[in-house]
């Protein structure tokens, strides 16, 4: 399991996925399903949004292992960057369609 902040046109979003990159052609799928063809991403590591978001984490890492390929976790910017720091973010990931 991954997490990912991703900056989109219309906010950031912070989302858990079972797949191994936020470019795999299932979740660039999935992403321009929402209306993002294009985004910025960085690899969050998946404890400290466990430790951050607790039981609501639970059941969507739950669904992960049911066999749903990305769920988004937060998608409020200001709580997202009063939980993260810059020093808990990866490498940049751009992507455009």
């Amino acid at each position: 399991m991954r997490s990912y902040l991703v900056l989109t046109e219309n906010g950031p979003l912070l989302v858990l996925t079972s797949m191994a990159s936020i470019t795999e052609e299932i979740l660039i799928d999935s992403l321009h399903s929402k209306g993002i063809d294009k985004f910025i991403a960085y690899e969050v590591p998946v404890e400290k949004v466990h430790e951050f978001y607790g039981v609501p984490f639970e059941i969507i890492s739950a669904d992960l292992e049911k066999g749903k390929d990305l769920r988004v976790v937060d998608f409020d910017g200001p709580h997202i960057f009063d939980c993260l720091s810059f020093t808990d973010l990866g490498r940049q990931i751009h992507y455009e369609a």
